[in-house]
C-alpha cells in the first residue's frame, strides 16, 4: 500500500453518525453532518446519508459541487458565509446558505430570482464568540429587509460558537439564541424551520439540558468524524475514535543524540528552536533511536498526530517527520500508525499528497484501547483489502 495515507473505516463513521443523529432526535434536534473535514469526500458522504442523515453541510462550494456530481441526494448547506463573487454559484449549488450581510443577500436573491429559484437563508447571530454574526441588536433591522426581498427566504436564526474565541455553549448562550428566534417570529408573523444552536461543541450542552429551548438544529462535524466531544477533545462514550489512521513509512532509523550540536539559528520555516523543542523533551538525555518517516508538514498538521507505537512526534520540517522511538522491532520500511486529530485530519484530506483508502465493511464498535495485539494484527492484515484512491 502507498504511503503516507490516510486510512478511511466508514463503516465507523456511519456508527458515529447514527448514534448521535439518535441522541439529537431524542430530544428534537436534527442535524447537518459537515464533510469540510473530509474535503466533501463523496464517500464518506454517501455513508452519512445512509444513517437517515439528509443535510450534508460544508464550508468550500468546491466540495458540494463535488459531492452533487457524484449524484448524491441532500440537502447542501453552505456554512461559511457567502463570497459577494461567488453569489451565482452558491444559488446554483446550495439549498441553504449561512448569511450575516445584507450585501451579499440581495446578490443571492438577484441570481435566485434570474434562475427562477428560492434560496434558502439563515442569519447567524454574534453571540460572543466573535467569528461571524450579526450583532443581536442589528437582527430585526436584518429580517426586515431579508423577508421583503424576491428570491430568498429566511428559514432560520443561527450561531457559532467555541471556534474562533473558544467560547463556550452555555444554557444561558442557547437560551439568548431562542429569545431572540421568538421575538423574530412574534415580531414578523413568520415561522422559522431552523434555530441552528451550533455544532460538535454544543454537546455537553445538549446532554446535560433539560429542555433545547426553540434550539432545533445542530452543524456536528468534528464528532462524527472523531467521535469526540470538540470542547475537550474526550471521547464521547459509544462513538469510535478512530475511524481514521495516518500511517507513514520509515526511511531512516539510527541512533543520534537528543539534541541538534552547532550554533543554533533559523529553522525552514523562520522559527529558532528553543532547548525543549531542539531535543522535544526539554533537556539532554544521550543517545536515542530515531526515526525518520516520509511524512511533513506539507501533509498534516504534526502537532495533532499520536504515535500508536512507542514513540514521540519530536518534530517535523515540510517533507520529514521525526520520531523519538522506543518500539521494539521497528526498521527501515516499516510503517507507522497514527492517531488524528481535527487540524490533522483538515490537512491530511487536503493534501494530494496523501493517498486516502477507504473501507465500507461495517465493524461492531470497540474501544481502541481496550483492543488486543491480536486485534490490531488482524486489523493490520485486513487493511491489505481496502480500496486505495488519491482523491479526498
Amino acid at each position: 500500500m502507498p504511503a503516507p495515507r490516510l486510512e478511511i473505516e466508514l463503516g465507523r463513521i456511519a456508527h458515529n453518525a447514527r448514534e448521535l443523529k439518535a441522541l439529537y432526535d431524542s430530544k428534537g434536534v436534527r442535524i447537518t453532518a459537515v464533510t469540510k473535514g473530509v474535503c466533501g469526500s463523496p464517500r464518506v458522504a454517501a455513508a452519512l446519508l445512509k444513517t437517515g442523515i439528509r443535510s450534508l453541510g460544508d464550508s468550500r462550494l468546491a466540495n458540494i459541487q463535488k459531492m452533487r456530481e457524484a449524484g448524491l441526494h441532500a440537502q447542501f448547506v453552505l456554512i461559511r458565509s457567502p463570497m459577494p463573487s461567488q453569489a451565482e454559484r452558491v444559488v446554483e449549488l446550495a439549498d441553504v446558505s449561512l448569511n450575516t450581510e445584507m450585501a451579499v443577500i440581495r446578490r443571492l436573491a438577484e441570481h435566485a430570482s434570474r434562475r427562477g429559484k428560492v434560496h434558502h437563508i439563515v442569519l447567524m447571530v454574534e453571540l460572543g464568540d466573535l467569528r461571524e454574526g450579526i450583532m443581536p441588536s442589528d437582527i430585526e433591522p436584518t429580517v426586515e429587509q431579508v423577508i421583503d426581498l424576491e428570491g430568498v427566504k429566511l428559514i432560520g436564526i443561527g450561531t457559532n460558537l467555541a471556534c474562533f474565541g473558544g467560547i463556550r455553549p452555555t444554557e444561558a448562550k442557547m437560551r439568548d439564541l431562542s429569545a431572540i428566534a421568538d421575538r423574530v417570529q412574534r415580531q414578523y408573523g413568520i415561522e422559522l424551520e431552523l434555530v441552528s444552536g451550533g455544532n460538535s461543541a454544543n454537546y455537553q450542552w445538549f446532554v446535560s439540558t433539560p429542555d433545547t429551548g426553540q434550539v432545533n438544529h445542530l452543524r456536528i462535524g468534528e464528532s462524527i468524524l472523531l467521535g469526540c466531544d470538540s470542547l475537550t477533545r474526550k471521547p464521547i462514550p459509544g462513538l469510535h475514535t478512530d475511524a481514521f489512521t495516518l500511517v507513514g513509512e520509515v526511511i531512516e532509523l539510527k541512533t543520534k543524540p537528543s539534541r541538534p550540536y552547532g550554533e543554533i539559528a533559523q529553522d525552514a520555516f523562520g522559527h529558532v528552536p528553543t532547548c525543549a523543542e531542539r531535543s522535544g523533551h526539554g533537556e539532554d538525555h544521550g543517545e536515542v533511536r530515531r526515526a525518520i518517516l516520509a511524512l511533513g508538514r506539507q501533509d498534516v498538521d504534526v502537532s495533532a498526530i499520536r504515535p500508536r507505537i512507542d514513540a514521540d512526534v519530536v518534530g517535523a520540517s515540510s517533507d520529514h517527520l521525526i520520531l523519538e522511538v522506543r518500539e521494539p522491532g521497528l526498521k527501515v520500511g516499516s510503517e507507522v500508525a497514527f492517531d488524528v486529530g481535527y487540524p490533522a485530519l483538515l490537512r491530511a484530506m487536503t493534501s494530494p499528497y496523501v493517498t486516502k483508502t477507504y473501507r465500507s465493511r461495517f465493524l461492531p464498535f470497540t474501544h481502541r484501547h481496550a483492543r488486543t495485539p491480536c486485534d490490531r494484527r488482524r486489523e493490520r492484515r485486513e487493511r491489505t483489502h481496502t480500496h486505495p484512491d488519491t482523491r479526498p
